[in-house]
């Protein structure tokens, strides 16, 4: 997200988010408060938690960035990273070789396929070009 799409969103509290997204969305305004070292790793870890707590409160949301290399996100990142084969390693350790390979910090990189993950239909609400969040109903109607 540049700099102009950051100063447009508006910190949230925990108790203001509704899913997942909503929870990455303010990971991805301040990255250094959520995830240690930018790494990849102790952001599935959150995940983790995040989808234990789901399942402790009996609550029902897809968690397509399950741990792993199970899950929609999974599946979807070994096809557009070019993998014959599903990594036993998981997303978060694939999309950090990779950023090392390309020379790109790893988060960046991650809020980026994630973007085009959710751009494919995946997830709650879709995410617009500035990087705000808007429920599908939202999205404009592109005409013919």
């Amino acid at each position: 997200m540049t700099e102009a799409g950051k100063a447009t969103r508006r910190l949230r509290q925990l108790n203001e988010l509704t899913d997942m997204y909503d929870f990455l969305d303010e990971v991805r305004l301040r990255p250094g408060m959520w995830v240690r070292g930018g790494s990849l790793l102790h952001l599935e870890s959150m995940l983790i938690g995040y989808t234990a707590a789901l399942g402790v409160h009996g609550l029902d949301e897809d968690c397509n960035l399950r741990a792993g290399s199970q899950g929609p996100f999974a599946q979807w990142l070994w096809s557009r990273l070019g993998m014959a084969y599903p990594s036993s390693l998981g997303w978060a350790v694939e999309i950090e070789r990779r950023a090392e390979q390309t020379d790109v910090p790893a988060l960046e990189m991650f809020f980026e396929l994630l973007d085009e993950f959710r751009a494919t239909g995946h997830g709650a609400h879709q995410v617009n070009p500035a990087g705000q969040a808007s429920t599908e109903a939202e999205q404009p109607q592109q005409s013919d």
